[in-house]
């Protein structure tokens, strides 16, 4: 049956004029038959946003600052847009629970996008989500209100995209078909360079991701691994697993983007060129696929894939994934937020690369989470602020 204008998807775009923003936007500009652009929100990017309503011409645009959605009202205005300008977080939450929309991409990039999420997965939509935070903040409560929502939940991580493709449909089924799963990671721009001269490291280094294509904070987790470690933390929550069924190893390449080993030691694989448009086609698409605009694996071309142990030494904030896990509910919460005030202060220039680590370990260190940290909203993002402000207190001091 061919679709209509009338059953077309609704789309709500989180974090639009992001890296996975505009790859999404790039896969529904091929399928203008399925799918019609309904919000569009940004952070920062006037200008970026700007032009993408035009472009869409969406229902809802949203900024998070009154100037801001001030700015581009006005400008919308001039062009004899309709499109209507919301402002403030709770316009995010506002837009992610919509009843006009059918599927959402959380594209917000750290602990902010946690609200929206949560409203999105409250509301039963379609959640297609490449905010990692909101599992390695949110967890226990996270998956809740999917559950209790009815949402159908979606990963667009290429990592976690990859497990999700290896299993079956039916959620019931993981666990008797899952041993571990193994989760590549690249090793980021660092992988063959000596720990010792690290603290070196320029931000424009960092952010040189030697295969994929992304934000200048995603780029630094990647390089210190970080990303990889929030990852870890995501996947327990995703596949309902527990910290020693999820394992890490080295693929420079990037083409086997993760795997399933199986009970009966099978391992089941999903490969393909880096391109983030592969598994956001996926999540808009579920259960069928379309075309995503990613170039085919030529295998003939392929030289080699080569796979390899983490090195510890070089990528010491690895580690703590499992340490966090393990450790009392909330310490993934205290991890992130400590991440993200240690990595502003790198890209800014306050801190050394190498020192990433040690604010995040100081945080973990000093900031224990009360028993009942994890039980609502409101606690994790307490719990979020006291660990941002330990982490801005030890980064002023290795500054001084």
């Amino acid at each position: 049956m061919t679709t209509t204008a009338s059953t077309r998807q609704r789309i709500c775009i989180l974090g639009a004029t992001g890296s996975v923003g505009t790859s999404t936007l790039d896969v529904l500009a091929r399928h203008p038959d399925r799918f019609e652009v309904f919000a569009l929100t940004a952070h920062s990017r006037i200008d970026e946003l700007f032009a993408q309503c035009l472009t869409w011409k969406p229902r809802y645009a949203a900024m998070p600052q009154a100037e801001q959605a001030r700015t581009l009202r006005e400008g919308l205005k001039a062009q004899g847009l309709k499109t209507e300008v919301l402002e403030g977080p709770q316009a995010l939450c506002d837009l992610a629970a919509h009843p006009d929309v059918d599927a959402v991409m959380a594209a917000i990039v750290g602990a902010a996008g946690l609200p929206s999420c949560l409203a999105a997965a409250r509301a039963g939509k379609r959640l297609l989500l490449a905010n990692k935070e909101a599992l390695v903040v949110g967890g226990a409560l996270f998956m809740e209100a999917v559950r209790t929502g009815g949402a159908t939940l979606l990963p667009i991580d290429s990592e976690h995209s990859a497990i999700f493709q290896c299993l079956p449909e039916d959620r019931g089924a993981w666990a008797a078909r899952i041993d571990h799963i193994l989760l590549t990671a690249s090793g980021g721009p660092f992988r063959t360079r000596d720990p010792a001269t690290l603290k070196d490291v320029t931000p424009d280094q960092a952010c040189a991701h030697p295969n994929w294509v992304m934000g200048r904070k995603i780029s630094v987790d990647s390089a210190t691994m970080m990303n990889k470690a929030l990852e870890v933390i995501e996947a327990r929550w995703l596949f309902d697993l527990v910290p020693e069924q999820i394992r890490v190893v080295i693929h420079p390449q990037s083409i086997i983007h993760s795997m399933v080993v199986c009970r009966d030691n099978s391992v089941l694989a999903q490969l393909g060129t880096p391109d983030m448009r592969v598994p956001i086609a996926y999540g808009l698409s579920f259960p069928q696929r379309i075309e995503s605009g990613a170039s085919q694996l030529d295998f003939t071309a392929l030289a080699s894939l080569t796979f390899e142990p983490p090195n510890h030494a070089l990528y010491p904030g690895l580690a703590l994934a499992w340490q966090t896990l393990r450790a009392r509910a909330g310490s993934t919460t205290v991890l992130n937020a400590a991440n993200e005030i240690a990595v502003a202060a790198f890209l800014g220039g306050t801190i050394r690369f190498d020192q990433i680590h040690t604010v995040i370990e100081d945080a973990l260190e000093a900031v224990i989470p009360e028993t009942a940290s994890s039980a609502s909203i409101e606690a994790l993002l307490a719990l979020d602020s006291q660990a941002r402000q330990q982490a801005s207190r030890f980064v002023k001091g290795l500054a001084a």
